[in-house]
């Protein structure tokens, strides 16, 4: 499917110059003289290189269609990752790389979302939100006021988030995977 050059989000999945590639930041730009353009930072989901692409309102792309399968994680080995389908029960095993920094919140049994291009899988989903345990939190510093001041705090899996004052040490709390942000507290 064609799409314009301004028409490009965050999350597309781009066929460019032979290749698949993921758009991660975008960026319109209207300059005083001549035509606006889109600022594409994009990811080549087969070897991993980025490049950064201006696109004009009178370009257009292919917007590539993956298609998704439904795995479960099951364990790391190594520095790859084993997944199993959930239809077929068949186990297929990953670089760890593929999910680049959203594979610290993977969980044992966490259902995930493989897209695949022509039988390759070239990315996993994660939830966009995942529960976490918070193993070391810094002591709230007084007179700081709590509607601007986060705290810097450790969760279970080693990944650092900035939390509320109030929360602290033991508490289960509800993460951003991909922002790696406090979102709120379980239950």
């Amino acid at each position: 499917m064609k799409i314009s050059g301004v028409d490009i989000r965050p999350g597309n999945i781009l066929e460019y110059e032979k290749g698949i590639w993921k758009v991660a930041k975008t960026q319109h730009t209207q300059p005083g003289k001549g035509g606006a353009f889109m600022q594409v930072e994009m990811k080549n989901l087969i070897d991993g290189r980025k490049t950064n692409v201006r696109f004009r309102s009178a370009d257009t792309v292919e917007r590539v269609r993956l298609d998704t399968k439904d795995f479960q994680y099951l364990y790391a080995e190594g520095d790859d990752l084993v997944f199993m389908d959930k239809d077929t029960y068949d186990q297929i095993t990953l670089p760890s790389d593929l999910l680049g920094d959203a594979a610290a919140f993977l969980q044992d049994g966490m259902e995930v979302l493989l897209e695949m291009w022509e039988e390759r899988p070239i990315s996993v989903q994660l939830p966009d939100q995942v529960e976490a345990t918070i193993v070391e939190a810094d002591a709230v510093v007084k007179g700081q006021t709590a509607s601007s001041s986060y705290k810097p705090a450790v969760l279970d899996n080693g990944v650092r988030v900035m939390v509320p004052p109030h929360i602290g040490s033991g508490t289960r709390i509800i993460v951003d995977v991909y922002e790696r942000t406090y979102v709120g507290k379980v239950g």
